[in-house]
């Protein structure tokens, strides 16, 4: 064999070699950020379980102020859907965005209740609604946290997808789309969790 054809033949395998690093990383890459949004869907789904609970307390106190917990019904089942349409495709650009609507107005809901339960006194000492509110305190940090870690793993997948060399490849291998980052409609509130005092 000539030298010329061994050093065709080594050009390429390593030509080989560097397509499928290429496409495994791509994977790799995708599987973290969807393994990120598992983590946020297991914190908001927890969020979305203390919300009812939280409601029942309140609703003995408060119970002329049906309009304000009707709105934190209905946001929190806005949420869910939108969690629920998320969850079949992490990433999907309009889908975060959807989810992240959901969820600012979910935070919205959740701070005129807030702002609302100070105005009850009984309310406020039930030892049910201060473990309640630990919990969703708790819980509101573990949503910030996990948001950021997705948010970091999708941008290092789109980093790396938009990038050269891996831009001639990554649309054929079906990393078509840039994912999404999920964004809520009032990134500041939820970064400093709600204060939920009583």
């Amino acid at each position: 064999m000539s030298v010329s054809a061994v050093v065709f033949l080594v050009v390429v395998v390593g030509s080989v070699v560097y397509v499928i690093g290429v496409y495994n990383k791509l994977v790799l890459l995708r599987n973290r950020f969807k393994n990120a949004f598992a983590q946020i869907e297991v914190q908001l789904k927890r969020r979305h379980d203390l919300i009812p609970n939280l409601v029942e307390t309140a609703k003995a106190y408060l119970g002329h102020e049906r309009e304000t917990l009707e709105a934190v019904v209905t946001a929190r089942n806005q949420a869910v859907a939108g969690l629920k349409a998320a969850s079949g495709q992490p990433g999907d650009e309009q889908r975060m965005a959807q989810l992240g609507s959901a969820e600012g107005a979910l935070t919205s809901a959740m701070g005129r209740l807030t702002v609302t339960m100070e105005a009850y006194p009984d309310l406020k000492a039930s030892q049910n609604m201060q473990q309640l509110s630990e919990e969703l305190t708790g819980t509101e940090n573990k949503v910030a946290f996990a948001r950021q870690a997705y948010n970091d793993a999708v941008m290092e997948y789109n980093t790396y997808k938009q990038s050269f060399p891996p831009v001639f490849f990554a649309a054929n291998f079906g990393h078509k789309a840039d994912a999404g980052l999920l964004e809520f409609a009032d990134t500041a509130a939820i970064q400093a969790a709600p204060k939920v005092a009583f």
